[in-house]
């Protein structure tokens, strides 16, 4: 998705036409993912090519990966050369493999923990349910099945 930008764009028009905030702009700059220009008074002038590549990032993150992997892979594949393109991507394939497999395996560890609590929950709301089901008329008891002596209830009985 390659958006058509003129040259000269400073931040806000850059994180509009992107659809990235500002801060995320920043965010990435502060990265290392992306190198703005600078105009001569200091602001961050995005050309075409740092507008495609914010939108390369974007995806990526959205698609789960960490700063990190982007970081490490990103130059490499949008440097335009196209030098060892299939090697930068079997690497950054394999990459994406192991982190997603870490991701299964915590999915894993989280879906367990969410069976015993709602096991627990389902236990608990049984328990409960019991102990509030007795009929109207059936005394409480204390300990031993005696009634409560100073009970209203049973006492009366």
């Amino acid at each position: 998705m390659l958006l058509d930008v003129a040259p000269g764009v400073k931040i806000s028009e850059a994180s509009r036409v992107s659809g990235v905030s500002a801060r995320s702009l920043r965010h990435y700059e502060n990265e290392g993912l992306i190198v703005p220009g600078r105009f001569s008074n200091g602001f961050r002038d995005y050309c075409q090519s740092t507008i495609d590549r914010v939108l390369v990032i974007r995806s990526l993150l959205e698609s789960g990966l960490p700063v990190r992997l982007i970081r490490d892979v990103l130059p490499r594949l949008t440097d335009g050369s196209g030098a060892g393109t299939e090697v930068v991507c079997a690497e950054f394939l394999h990459e994406v493999e192991s982190y997603r497999d870490r991701l299964a395996a915590r999915i894993a560890v989280l879906s367990d923990q969410q069976a015993a609590l709602d096991a627990y929950l389902c236990s608990s709301r049984r328990t409960d349910l019991e102990q509030h089901s007795r009929p109207v008329d059936q005394p409480r008891a204390g300990r031993g099945g005696r009634a409560f002596p100073n009970d209203p209830v049973t006492a009366a009985e």
